[in-house]
């Protein structure tokens, strides 16, 4: 996937944020970019303004959280592009609440979103891409978040599983000529905050929404004020197609979180120790 000009990409979440970040990137490498979201204007106007740069792009409304959707928009993407090269299952939600707040719908709805939706893209997209025999490469978006479980429990299990996900199919579908990568960004100035606006019509109702008149607590505060002052979406999107350029199997937005991850791998190593020089019994 070294020459991506003429090659095709789905983006899931590809109206706002990182996901418009990795399409308008990838349009601007010469690929042709079929953008997927749930929110119909939002996506019509970005499809609009792409297509004003002369990119062909497309666009195509689909719900991640429904496997039937994300095939219908698999069989539109076939139908404009003919074929597809690159898969982005960018899509994704905050939420779930902490510890005493969760709910089946929230529960369904997060993991829906996050984890499901990579699940059946590549199931859906994976036979594409190998029926041409040119290559391609699967781009999963997780987070640091996937690797130091630091937020709501239910968005770092979903992340968590993005990552586990990417490095365990990436030895086997590397035989299959589709390299896969796992994007874990930190602060990137995105509206995750205000996820709440994509709970589809199915769960509205069912899944408790924070109260905009109470107090944040510190970390909503901090995470807030980070996301806001965060990365350019579009600068992620460049680092992610420089990482399927080179096939990385991790991309990284920026070293901040870093010491956590060193600060987790060094408290699984001291687990390690702590039973060091014992024979099991068998």
């Amino acid at each position: 996937m070294q020459d991506l000009v003429g090659k095709v990409a789905f983006v899931t979440g590809a109206a706002s944020g990182i996901g418009l970040g990795i399409a308008e990137a990838l349009a601007q490498a010469g690929v042709k970019v079929m953008m997927a979201d749930i929110e119909q204007d939002a996506l019509d106007a970005l499809v609009a303004r792409l297509a004003a740069t002369n990119a062909d792009v497309a666009g195509v409304r689909a719900d991640v959280s429904l496997k039937d959707e994300l095939q219908k928009a698999a069989d539109a993407t076939i139908a404009r592009f003919g074929k597809v090269h690159i898969l982005v299952n960018n899509a994704g939600v905050g939420g779930g609440g902490t510890y005493g707040e969760w709910s089946d719908a929230s529960w369904d709805w997060v993991i829906g979103v996050n984890l499901m939706s990579v699940v059946w893209g590549i199931e859906i997209f994976g036979p594409l891409m190998e029926s041409h025999g040119e290559g391609g490469q699967i781009v999963s978006t997780a987070s640091m978040a996937g690797l130091v479980a630091a937020v709501a429990p239910g968005y770092n299990v979903t992340k968590y599983g993005v990552v586990a996900l990417s490095e365990g199919l990436r030895p086997t579908l590397a035989t299959r000529g589709i390299g896969v990568s796992v994007l874990c960004p930190g602060f990137i100035r995105t509206r995750i905050m205000e996820s709440a606006r994509a709970i589809p019509e199915r769960l509205v109702g069912q899944i408790a929404l924070p109260d905009p008149t109470a107090l944040p607590n510190e970390f909503a505060v901090m995470a807030t004020q980070a996301i806001q002052n965060g990365i350019d979406p579009l600068y992620v999107g460049e680092l992610v197609v420089e990482g399927i350029e080179g096939d990385w199997p991790y991309i990284f937005t920026d070293n901040n979180f870093e010491g956590g991850v060193d600060l987790r791998f060094a408290a699984i190593k001291a687990g390690f120790d702590k039973i060091r020089g014992r024979t099991p019994r068998h």
